[in-house]
């Protein structure tokens, strides 16, 4: 199944969202800079734009999510872990990157930064309540579904 999704370039330069493999579900997004390169100082977070602004279909939200490659090899991630574009917003997609590195790393114009997932949610009535029903579970928080 494929849907089909309204994108805008708001710089010209910007470049459309890839992805790897036909079966792979996050879109690669692109660095769209003014410059050809540009530094990530240790444990710090630059805010690097991607060109683009997206329609989100509603009932939909846009996950962005770390790329394995360059968190791996480089240690940048996007700095709120996992981002939420909701599907009403308009505005250009910048990805904060951090550095959890102690070396400064290098993002050139263009380079693949982050991946967008569009994935279903539910809009939901939440209900206070008493009580809620019982599992085998309970209340057993981290780690307590482990084995000793």
């Amino acid at each position: 199944m494929s849907v089909t999704i309204k994108i805008k370039k708001v710089k010209e330069n910007a470049m459309l969202p890839t992805r790897g493999s036909v079966e792979a579900a996050g879109y690669d997004l692109y660095a769209c800079l003014d410059t050809d390169a540009c530094e990530i100082k240790p444990h710090e977070t630059v805010k690097i734009g991607t060109g683009l602004a997206i329609e989100i279909p509603s009932g939909y939200f846009g996950g962005i999510f770390a790329r394995s490659g360059i968190a791996a090899k480089n240690g940048l991630r996007p700095a709120n872990c996992v981002g939420v574009a909701d599907s009403d917003y308009r505005g250009e997609y910048i990805i904060a990157l951090h550095n959890d590195t102690d070396i400064v790393q290098t993002i050139a114009n263009h380079e693949r930064i982050a991946q967008l997932v569009v994935i279903p949610y539910l809009s939901v009535d939440f209900t206070e309540v008493e009580e809620l029903s019982d599992t085998v579970r309970g209340d057993g928080g981290f780690g307590s579904t482990g084995t000793k």
